[in-house]
């Protein structure tokens, strides 16, 4: 049988031709999605009961949806990508829907984006060729990043490959992570692992590598931020809602830390009315880290077998 399948993913979305002969011989009837970011609750209720199978980007698979869809046919959400924060995983496996993603395999791409932003901030980059552009020669005075302090937050794919990367430089490490098998891993590349909060407050450069939980939510909040260095500057790569974005620009505005890049957002797309976007010392993304041609082909592969498998098996089983 033929299972109707639908993409949301958009970095997927970008290759899917190249990939319809391999869902067809999967088995998969394939229905691609008008999107820009990601669906909403709304815009997921009015469909989702007509698929079998979803793979997803950063879409809200809120409880409502997933019952809905439960009501329906849907069997399974195959998450292009690491986090499911997103996805309600208890509605999920109160109604029977398989939940997958596909791990460690964005680490690099993110942390090649990370290491980026650093050196952005650390030599106003992207402020000389705004101002280049207008016809000024600036030549702001910048910092060395040998010797400096690298903290990460979360020592997964992402955060063990920017290690290497700050280590390369001649940058120290420090990371936390509540695994210690995790932390074990990075202390093998060279990292120290460190509390939280004395990691904070040691480091020139915070990157968010993390999950977002229930634990990590704004965990950047305002305490957090003032135990920062009023040098030191803020990178989240991770999930925006890992940083109370109020209390970074009441922090910006004051000079409490020196600067900001945010991949991510609390809610995306980020509008141009947000305070954030005031700020020279702010590097602002587009929840983009992961899209090169190498990883959006190696995580659609995964994505794509990944559905195909939950579906048979859930064939097995009836």
């Amino acid at each position: 049988m033929k299972w109707d399948v639908l993409v949301t993913c958009p970095n997927m979305l970008l290759v899917l031709d190249d990939y319809l002969s391999l869902m067809s011989e999967l088995n998969l009837n394939v229905f691609e999605a008008d999107v820009t970011q990601q669906f909403d609750e709304k815009q997921l209720l009015e469909v989702i009961a007509q698929y079998d199978g979803v793979i997803a980007g950063d879409d809200a698979f809120s409880a409502v949806v997933l019952e809905a869809g439960a009501k329906g046919r849907l069997k399974v959400v195959s998450k292009w990508g690491v986090g499911t924060d997103r996805i309600d995983m208890q509605a999920a496996d109160r109604h029977g829907i398989v939940v997958t993603n596909t791990p460690g395999l964005l680490g690099d791409e993110v942390a090649d984006v990370a290491l980026g932003y650093i050196i952005l901030l650390a030599r106003h980059l992207h402020r000389i060729d705004q101002a280049v552009r207008r016809g000024e020669w600036f030549k702001p005075t910048g910092h060395s990043l040998f010797g400096k302090v690298l903290g990460i937050v979360g020592a997964g794919s992402v955060g063990q490959a920017l290690t290497t990367r700050a280590l390369a430089l001649g940058m120290s490490v420090v990371v936390s992570d509540p695994s210690p098998a995790a932390q074990d891993q990075s202390s093998t590349l060279g990292a120290q692992p460190m509390e939280l909060d004395r990691l904070i407050s040691s480091a020139d450069y915070v990157v968010l590598a993390c999950p977002l939980t229930v634990d990590t939510y704004h965990m950047m909040d305002a305490r957090r931020i003032s135990l920062m260095r009023p040098n030191a500057a803020l990178v989240n790569v991770s999930r925006g809602r890992l940083v109370d974005e109020g209390a970074l620009a009441s922090a910006l505005e004051s000079d409490e830390i020196r600067a900001a890049a945010l991949e991510v957002f609390e809610d995306e797309p980020l509008g141009p009315e947000s305070p954030l976007c005031s700020f020279d010392q702010v590097i602002l993304g587009s929840h983009n880290s992961s899209n090169t041609d190498e990883a959006v082909r190696r995580v659609t592969s995964a994505a794509i077998h990944n559905l195909a498998t939950a579906l048979s098996q859930w064939q097995a089983r009836t």
